[in-house]
């Protein structure tokens, strides 16, 4: 019976063989480790904490700089390497199976270790030791279309002789970090040339690969552990509700709003009202004083400015936007305050375009533009998200301070304040969850976005995302 002592011993001695006999890497390893790193980079925020399992001689973590580093690998010829290319970095000679933890990390990071594993369902579970509830585990393996071609330049010489390789596809390892503890959060696939050439190779993973998904050599995967629920009573919540030219909203938003949590914090924000929105508010702070209700006038323009003074001014723990129109309705949120409570995601974010929705709620062309930047935006951002336009997201403040720590890679280009936050939990590998609502009809008041202008400010968003996000 093989138990996993004897498959690791097996293992090892493979490994040892192959590195004494052969470079541990050659040119085109060193270009295929520049060209994961720039991925890397975009995946693996600067500041974080980072371990690499399966290490090798550090090639992929010397590409990740100002973050702190450390790394473990089977084989103590390629950690005494490792050593020497980053000394400033922490490396020890250890199994990803059996490996003992001292501390814990912000990113995991197993490149291309997976297809060599003994057992990678026990380097997933083992993993776990070294990982918070907050830590992301991010790896790659090799696209299984690929198994031809690689074994082709084995024998070319063009790719260095490795140990007999694992192929997983994408299910058997969303099915391992299943069993092993662990919550998918997104996938992509990426390198189409492992090598620059001269730039031409650069140039087709920059703007070909992303185009064509099922033909790239290396699928990227980030995970999350599965979370437990924190106590619904130790959490406390805030709902923020922009309000332009709402005055005969204003009450009836405070009405339906239901207590949540330990405590429910509700935050106007007025903008520029041509009508009595701001009497109105202050109206209704003095009628219900058993609510905890707090007003401010936003110094900018915008819905992006007003939500930014809210989140600010928020104290609680969750943090909900309620568009004052009341067209998603307020009795939903306690739908949002679960989600985020129970562990089940990070970002919720509400949907419209699955329950019916009354007459008159969405006009046509809204409906066909709304779809349209959903398939779009799912595809830039590698996760779905079907509504990216619905007023309604919910999310803990303490994830929107590292939101807005990070806000410098995208800088301040989204006036609704809608793509800011799905851009910003995405590029954090944040678990991203849709929860659908049913829509309404307005009862007061005039839409406060133009489809046309709006619209072409939204396409060119979305050129500006697909360049910072998709084609790096």
């Amino acid at each position: 019976m093989f138990t996993t002592s004897k498959i690791l011993e097996h293992t090892w001695s493979r490994l040892k063989s192959h590195y004494t006999d052969l470079r541990p890497t050659s040119a085109w390893s060193h270009a295929y480790r520049r060209i994961l790193g720039n991925y890397y980079r975009f995946l693996i925020p600067e500041g974080s904490s980072v371990l690499e399992i399966g290490c090798g001689s550090g090639d992929l973590l010397q590409h990740l700089p100002n973050r702190t580093l450390a790394g473990i690998d089977l084989v103590e010829e390629q950690v005494n390497a490792a050593k020497q290319h980053l000394p400033q970095a922490q490396f020890s000679c250890a199994a990803g199976e059996t490996a003992t933890f001292d501390q814990t990390y912000d990113y995991l990071l197993l490149s291309d270790t997976l297809n060599e594993a003994a057992d990678v369902q026990q380097i997933l579970e083992n993993s776990h030791h070294a990982a918070t509830p907050a830590t992301r585990l991010v790896l790659n393996i090799h696209n299984t279309l690929w198994r031809p071609i690689l074994g082709l330049c084995t024998l070319l010489g063009l790719k260095p002789k490795r140990p007999q390789q694992n192929w997983l596809s994408s299910d058997d390892l969303r099915n391992l970090l299943d069993l092993a503890g662990w919550e998918m959060v997104r996938s992509d696939a990426r390198i189409l040339v492992p090598h620059e050439l001269c730039g031409l190779g650069s140039l087709i993973n920059r703007f070909i690969a992303p185009l064509l998904p099922f033909a790239c050599l290396s699928l990227f995967f980030v995970a999350r552990p599965k979370q437990a629920a924190k106590p619904a009573d130790s959490l406390s919540v805030t709902v923020i509700i922009p309000a332009r030219n709402e005055s005969g909203n204003i009450e009836a938003a405070i009405q339906r709003t239901p207590k949540m949590g330990q405590s429910t914090e509700i935050i106007f924000v007025e903008g520029n009202s041509q009508d009595a929105t701001w009497e109105m508010i202050n109206s209704c702070i003095e009628k219900y004083p058993e609510r905890d209700i707090k007003a401010y006038q936003q110094p900018g323009k915008g819905k992006g400015d007003a939500m930014r003074l809210g989140y600010a001014k928020a104290t609680g723990d969750i943090i909900m936007i309620l568009d004052a129109d009341l067209t998603v309705p307020p009795e939903d949120l306690p739908k949002f305050f679960e989600a985020i409570q129970l562990g089940h995601c990070e970002f919720a974010n509400g949907v419209r375009l699955v329950y019916p929705m009354e007459d008159d709620a969405m006009r046509c062309l809204n409906l066909c533009g709304n779809k349209c930047f959903s398939m779009l935006f799912s595809w830039l951002l590698s996760m779905p998200v079907k509504d990216t336009l619905c007023g309604t997201k919910v999310f803990s403040k303490s994830h929107y301070e590292l939101i807005e720590a990070n806000r410098s890679y995208f800088g301040n280009f989204d006036p609704f304040g809608d793509f800011d936050l799905i851009f910003g939990a995405a590029k954090l590998n944040l678990k991203i969850r849709d929860l659908p609502i049913r829509y309404q009809s307005r009862t007061y008041g005039e839409p406060q976005i133009d489809r046309w202008r709006d619209g072409m400010l939204l396409i060119r968003m979305a050129a500006f995302a697909a360049r910072k996000i998709k084609f790096l």
